[in-house]
């Protein structure tokens, strides 16, 4: 069995997978920084028996992280709870993704593996989102190479701004879709005006993507925690998998473990 982990900004993810590929079970736990390495063990081994596993079952483990202050303590929990192999993504690791940027080690592991998760179902060009507490988005080019991408502010941490620096403005939910696109009353401006905002921002976004890409038709392939009322809102087909990073760290995972 192969633990898949991935240290977000706001989530930790993490699957385990048969030797066959076939993902067991997926889960996902809050990204406190100041977690420590007993707690993340804690927290880890007991979200495996939830799931009727046991740390033993493990024979490798590959993770990503985005969150400096979490990822040696993650290394310690991974050596206390299991004697696996541990494979974390960074420089030297092959991905089977070329990147044509200024700084590919400026490139966040995440990411990457959203890319190579996407390229197991979809064939280049493409688009890539990782919807999160950032959106980031990346163009793949005909042959596959990562050529570039864009960071926006997701609507989680927008609503916050504008509520965190307005006397008026409340705060609302955003999986519920909004009643109506012209808001009668201040939530309801609101309410539209994140949701309505951000999907039109996507479509946008998706249209300069493709035409930088030469590909008017090219799929847009996504993960992360993007509220259900915006992905409805957008007029943009987006392939939505939760598990489109852990799928790419197996991916990974089977890439390295055949040298």
């Amino acid at each position: 069995m192969i633990l898949a982990l991935n240290i977000g900004n706001s989530n930790i993810t993490f699957g385990c997978y048969m030797q066959d590929g076939k993902l067991m079970f997926s889960s996902r736990l809050f990204a406190d920084a100041a977690l420590s390495s007993d707690e993340l063990l804690f927290k880890m081994v007991n979200m495996l028996a939830l799931y009727g596993a046991e740390p033993v079952q493990i024979t490798g483990v590959i993770f990503a992280s985005v969150v400096p202050a979490l990822t040696p303590r993650m290394r310690e929990a991974l050596r206390k709870m299991c004697e696996a192999p541990v494979v974390e993504v960074g420089p030297g690791l092959k991905s089977g993704v070329r990147i044509r940027m200024d700084n590919p080690a400026q490139l966040g592991g995440e990411l990457l593996c959203a890319v190579v998760g996407a390229l197991q179902r979809h064939t280049p060009p493409l688009v890539v989102m990782n919807l999160d507490t950032a959106i980031s988005m990346l163009a793949v080019d005909a042959s596959g190479a990562l050529v570039g991408g864009a960071i926006v502010p997701g609507p989680q941490i927008s609503l916050a701004a504008l509520v965190k620096n307005t006397a008026q403005l409340p705060q609302v939910e955003l999986d519920a879709r909004p009643r109506r696109v012209l808001g009668a009353n201040t939530a309801d401006c609101l309410h539209s005006g994140v949701v309505y905002g951000t999907a039109a921002m996507l479509d946008g976004m998706v249209e300069n993507f493709r035409a930088a890409l030469g590909a008017p038709e090219a799929p847009v392939a996504a993960t992360g925690t993007l509220p259900p009322s915006v992905h409805a809102a957008c007029r943009t087909s987006i392939h939505y998998r939760e598990t489109l990073i852990l799928d790419g760290l197996y991916a990974i995972w089977q890439r390295n473990a055949r040298k």
